[in-house]
């Protein structure tokens, strides 16, 4: 069982090699993503059944035993948030292939996507995994790469503008992160996660906030909460459909995911944060403020975006074991829906060949299909009863409620922040989808990687899109057995123990 940790990591790794010797062949690039990413969703499963039966899954590599060697520990927040992601990732790329072969024919092979793609999916597996920080640092960099390369391929001035703001801000937080692990390997001599849980627990209080505070600017920057946020709506609309939702299912959730592993096992809180109850609270009310105001359909859902990532923010600021389980199912919910709406938004936009809001119109009667694509998300997003958003926005609820006045009080700016994101999600879906058709806008980019204007969508192009829409309507239906396991899951983060053990072992674990 411990090798099956090891696969997510090396299988897109080694695929994305393979892709690389076959460049010339389509059909062989196409086959060996499709199979990798199934391969990993399947191994996931796996994990996540292993260990929310037993304990966590550990591997250390190299036969070198913790806190000395490095291992990768799939418990059930690492798997779960793994299987979900690896499915998602999974669609995409179907969607992306059948976009490439409606636009340039099915022999047409390409010599970068795949291989990046896949060694994106590598960084965001190994970050899941990783029990250790300097690792983690590792993963970021490799979801850099990769990225840039993506959101910058077949490029415009427009876009190597934006892809060098999303780099400078990257790079600044990554040199922010590796100071931050150097400053606590020198108070510690460890990097090692379960490790750290003891150590930095004997620190100077004031060395502990420092560092805590580091690493809440650190992974804020990478999950763009606020005041953090601003590169990311300048950065994400840019991108084609396809790369677009792959970073924004996927790439913030891995900053989230950072947040809750570090501030759970490393800088444990007695009670609620007032500090990351304040960012949960700007952010949700900023991102959707500063999407009512925007008339670009790709970057009001960004700004959409960072709203949300304020509701996983307040799971985590309530920091018990209700809060925690709240923010892991929202995760799960958020990374299906996001990268569904983005999805959609290519369609519409591939359609239409605009992302003006109101230079659309009429898609209800031309295309009903569409018109259903976007109205199950964005209900999902709004936490419309009975989505998976309903389930995932109640069980904060409960968490804030029943968790002193603070957190109540800012479980209102929740339902405030539902209820702006609605207006929204209304607001488009009247623009978009009613009144009377308009002709579609020629191409503005003849040149860039995507073909716009053609009034017509590739059916296999509504296929992966609606098998996200149905792997969000699972989760509502699945939604009780879901939330027993984020509810374990988040017990175990709060309880840190069964990490600790799973990593170093009962004789090592005080």
């Amino acid at each position: 069982m411990s090798a099956l940790v090891t696969l997510p990591v090396l299988l897109p790794m080694l695929g994305a090699a393979l892709t690389v010797l076959f460049s010339r062949s389509a059909f062989v690039q196409r086959l060996i993503g499709i199979v990798v990413l199934a391969v990993v969703s399947a191994v996931a499963a796996v994990l996540l059944v292993a260990a929310d039966q037993g304990a966590p899954v550990v591997a250390e590599l190299g036969g070198w035993p913790a806190p000395v060697g490095i291992v990768l520990v799939a418990d059930r927040l690492a798997a779960l948030l793994l299987l979900i992601s690896t499915l998602v990732t999974l669609a995409v790329l179907l969607y992306a292939i059948d976009q490439r072969i409606a636009d340039y024919g099915r022999e047409t092979a390409s010599t970068t996507f795949h291989p990046i793609f896949l060694l994106l999916s590598t960084g965001v597996s190994l970050a899941y995994l990783t029990g250790d920080l300097f690792t983690l640092f590792v993963a970021f960099e490799i979801m850099l790469a990769a990225s840039y390369v993506l959101i910058t391929r077949r490029t415009s001035a427009t876009r190597i503008r934006s892809g060098m703001t999303y780099v400078i801000i990257s790079l600044t937080s990554s040199l922010l992160f590796l100071t931050t692990i150097a400053l606590v390997y020198a108070a510690t001599g460890s990097v090692n996660l379960a490790d750290l849980a003891e150590r930095v627990g004997e620190l100077p209080t004031g060395l502990q906030t420092v560092l805590a505070l580091m690493t809440v600017v650190v992974f804020g920057i990478k999950a763009a909460m606020v005041p953090l946020h601003f590169w990311l709506p300048d950065s994400y609309p840019n991108a084609p459909a396809p790369v677009t939702a792959l970073f924004a299912g996927l790439l913030t959730k891995v900053g989230i995911y950072a947040l809750l592993r570090t501030q759970t096992l490393i800088f444990p809180l007695d009670g609620p944060s007032t500090l990351l109850l304040v960012i949960a609270s700007l952010t949700m009310l900023i991102g959707a403020l500063g999407a009512l105001a925007q008339d670009d359909l790709n970057r009001l859902l960004s700004f959409l975006l960072v709203s949300h990532i304020g509701f996983m923010l307040f799971g985590l600021a309530v920091f018990d074991a209700a809060g925690i389980a709240g923010t892991a199912l929202y995760v799960v919910h958020h990374i299906t829906v996001q990268a569904t709406l983005f999805l959609v938004s290519g369609l519409i936009t591939r359609r239409t060949g605009t992302v003006s809001i109101d230079a659309m119109g009429g898609l209800a009667k031309t295309s009903p299909a569409l018109a259903v694509l976007f109205a199950v998300p964005a209900l999902t997003l709004a936490g419309i009863p009975p989505t998976s958003g309903f389930v995932a926005k109640l069980a904060l609820l409960q968490a804030g409620a029943g968790a002193g006045l603070e957190t109540s009080l800012v479980a209102g700016v929740v339902i405030l922040a539902s209820l702006l994101t609605l207006y929204a999600m209304v607001r488009v879906w009247v623009r978009v989808f009613w009144g009377a058709e308009k002709p579609p806008l020629t191409d503005p980019d003849p040149t860039d990687e995507l073909i716009v204007g053609t009034a017509r969508t590739a059916k296999p192009m509504y296929v992966a899109t609606g098998a996200l829409v149905a792997v969000s309507l699972t989760i509502a239906m699945v939604a009780g057995p879901l939330s027993a396991v984020t509810g374990r899951a988040g017990q175990d983060l709060f309880d840190r123990a069964p990490y600790q053990v799973a990593v170093l072992g009962e004789e090592r674990t005080p």
